[in-house]
């Protein structure tokens, strides 16, 4: 698992992919936070998306996959992907190729960061490797087009299972689940069927509902407060996901991850913004947040406690710098990329 031990405890070496546009920027940033909070970390870095291309490699280079086999984390910047023509999602690859199923967005209102609400506390859990996200499509005809909606009972099941588990370990108290089974009766009939056995075989504990979608999202931009994890399908994961982290600030202010039994990939869930490139404004915080879940994650599977000491650091740390109004532009401050970095490091 890349794992190695010093003097001073573990040391763990992670895959680095910094990606392209800000990528490389944004990881700078909280690389050098990394560093200054001593978290025990060597990196392996390898390129993905535009960055491979111009390298003339793949745009998901086997060298990249591997080395997240090999050390079974990765910390990875936002990849391009084109819009209705040219290569394959990064992200989509990665999680079909290491089979991270379980894509993981905490959304949570921030100091500092004023927004229509101020007491957002979500989870979104989103099955990862099924639904239409497949990628099962064909043209049944000229002009006629169809893509197939994927559900297993194995991929319902292990997602359910590991959103009532992870409700379980964070002291979450309830699970909705979005669907739209009322008119998919069979794929998101299937979904819900799975999740509510999950819960009444094995997690009585945790509160149970399920939701329509449509009326789910009404809710959301109602009081947000009225849910705690919300676990669901890949394609709605997606948009809810992001509809979420508009509750907040937007993307720039929410990590990601996508996790599997074995590999996990931590990463930027905003865009490559290829208009702002090299000019040093990129807000490196959604990186840094997932960096923190990286940390935990380590903490939790490796049994590393620095590695948790070393994130609830930077949580308080970025917390507390945005709190006294020290912010990137797109969150009407005018602190550059390496100057936010260096504002949390100061607060460290």
């Amino acid at each position: 698992m890349g794992l190695s031990r010093t003097i001073f405890g573990m040391n763990h070496t992670i895959a680095l992919i910094a990606g392209d546009g800000i990528g490389p920027e944004v990881t700078e940033g909280v690389q050098r936070v990394l560093a200054a909070v001593g978290a025990p970390l060597t990196w392996d870095e390898h390129p993905a998306g535009l960055a491979a291309l111009e390298r003339g490699l793949d745009v998901l280079p086997d060298t990249t996959v591997n080395a997240v086999r090999q050390h079974g984390v990765a910390l990875k910047g936002p990849c391009t992907t084109p819009v209705g023509e040219g290569f394959s999602s990064v992200n989509v690859q990665l999680r079909k190729k290491l089979d991270l199923y379980a894509a993981v967005r905490p959304v949570r209102s921030l100091p500092g960061v004023p927004t229509r609400y101020d007491n957002v506390d979500l989870v979104i859990v989103r099955e990862n490797t099924e639904g239409l996200y497949s990628g099962v499509e064909n043209e049944v005809t000229p002009g006629v087009v169809m893509s197939m909606k994927v559900a297993t009972e194995k991929g319902c099941r292990r997602i359910a299972h590991w959103a009532f588990r992870y409700a379980t370990q964070r002291r979450r108290k309830r699970i909705t689940v979005f669907h739209k089974a009322n008119i998919m009766k069979i794929t998101d009939g299937l979904f819900i069927r799975i999740a509510a056995e999950e819960h009444r075989s094995q997690y009585p504990n945790i509160e149970y509902q399920e939701v329509i979608i449509d009326a789910g999202c009404m809710r959301l931009v109602q009081d947000p407060s009225q849910f705690d994890v919300l676990l669901m399908e890949n394609l709605y994961g997606d948009v809810i996901s992001d509809l979420c982290a508009g509750l907040v600030g937007g993307l720039g202010v929410v990590p990601g991850a996508n996790i599997g039994e074995t590999h996990a990939v931590f990463e930027a869930v905003h865009g490559s913004a290829p208009d702002i490139a090299g000019k040093g404004v990129a807000n490196p915080l959604a990186l840094l947040m997932s960096a923190t879940m990286m940390l935990n994650y380590l903490a939790e599977t490796r049994g590393d406690a620095a590695c948790r000491a070393c994130g609830e650091k930077i949580r308080r740390a970025y917390d507390l710098t945005l709190a006294e109004g020290c912010k990137t532009r797109d969150l009407g401050g005018e602190l550059g990329t390496l100057e936010f970095a260096q504002a949390v490091i100061d607060r460290l």
